[in-house]
């Protein structure tokens, strides 16, 4: 699944694609929130992304859209 993070004071959001379900992300964000730590993600390839709790932005968390290309008619 795809997880898009806004950093404040970034040009850019962070998309991290994560093997667990939404749950777990909003389990790791409720601790980074309430000062247990900053936010930690593993993505797919093993890779794990730590975003301070005070600079966070918000979170989208959606579906992975990997695999289309081409036209729609």
């Amino acid at each position: 699944m795809e997880v898009k993070i806004g950093v404040q004071h970034a040009p850019r959001e962070l998309v991290v694609e994560v093997a667990g379900s939404t749950s777990d992300v909003e389990s790791a964000l409720g601790q980074a929130l309430a000062g247990l730590g900053p936010l930690r993600l593993t993505d797919v390839k093993g890779r794990t992304v730590i975003v301070p709790s005070d600079r966070i932005a918000y979170i989208e968390i959606g579906a992975s859209t990997t695999g289309q290309v081409g036209f729609r008619s």
